[in-house]
């Protein structure tokens, strides 16, 4: 699944001080000191350069700075996508947890935190963040995509459908669907018909997942010199994606190149592919 995060997360949520029909009073509202806004400043740039330790120390010293600030759902919101983004997925989660806590009905919270329990392959609690998030907001096509592709890897293969549905239904132009449908397709067997979905993604923003993909749908429609083309793309993108050496391995088993497969099944090992996998080739 592909990332879709932005570096500054603007969240949206509802306070429960005031009523609807009355107007904020802005006089009673704690105005953030220049120097928490400040550190705000300095993690934006941080986060714009990449430099996420950097980020991660000003966005903590705001916090220390005002730890009751109404703002800081979003401190620590960005703090738990820093953290993350810098492997450190456990102090991320805790983030993103004291966030939700904070905003409870931000739809951007819960698509961060799914994402982050997904990353600690906590599939089940994933799914539940996407699906809350689905009811919050039904204009969104993030929670829709994410919850189908997770039922899906976690063979619950009619919500994945109905989410299927779903993301045809309402967002038939939208490049997740193509990316949805075209994976549901070409894991469920549907190999021909993944292939227009997955052009759609392709000619968009293609990344080295895409190409493995479609190039084992062309694999399995005996369409090889594509299927090449689409390995050798995949693997410029990402010359340590494992699965792309394995269908390679597969493709050159079919050109009867038996040297070459084997060369590509030992790389495919190598970036991460399980050696069963390799042994069912026979090679």
């Amino acid at each position: 699944m592909r990332k879709i995060l932005t570096s500054i997360i603007l969240l949206i949520f509802t306070t429960c001080a005031a009523s609807a029909t009355e107007p904020a009073d802005t006089a009673k509202t704690p105005q953030p000191s220049e120097a928490y806004l400040g550190f705000m400043e300095q993690a934006d740039k941080a986060i714009a350069e990449n430099k996420w330790a950097d980020a991660e120390l000003a966005l903590k010293e705001a916090l220390r700075l005002e730890p009751f600030n109404p703002m800081n759902a979003i401190l620590h919101s960005n703090l738990g996508m820093v953290q993350h983004y810098n492997g450190l997925d456990s102090l991320a989660l805790d983030n993103l947890s004291t966030a939700h806590r904070l905003a409870p009905n931000s739809v951007t919270v819960l698509l961060n935190r799914g994402e982050i329990l997904t990353s600690l392959h906590r599939i089940p609690e994933a799914i539940e963040d996407y699906a809350m998030a689905m009811s919050l907001d039904t204009t969104q096509i993030e929670p829709l995509f994410y919850h189908a592709m997770l039922c899906f890897n976690s063979d619950s293969i009619d919500k994945a459908k109905a989410d299927m549905d779903q993301l045809q239904s309402r967002f038939p132009d939208n490049e997740l669907t193509s990316l949805a449908l075209g994976t549901f397709n070409a894991f469920t067997g549907k190999f021909k018909e993944a292939i227009p979905y997955l052009n759609k993604v392709i000619a968009s923003t293609p990344t080295a997942g895409d190409y493995c993909t479609r190039a084992m749908c062309y694999l399995m429609t005996e369409q090889l010199a594509e299927a090449s083309e689409d390995l050798a793309r995949g693997i410029e993108l990402d010359p340590t994606d494992g699965e792309l050496y394995f269908y390679r391995a597969i493709l050159n088993k079919m050109r009867y190149r038996p040297e070459d497969a084997h060369a590509d099944a030992l790389k495919a090992v190598q970036f991460g592919v399980a050696s069963d996998r390799i042994k069912a080739l026979g090679l």
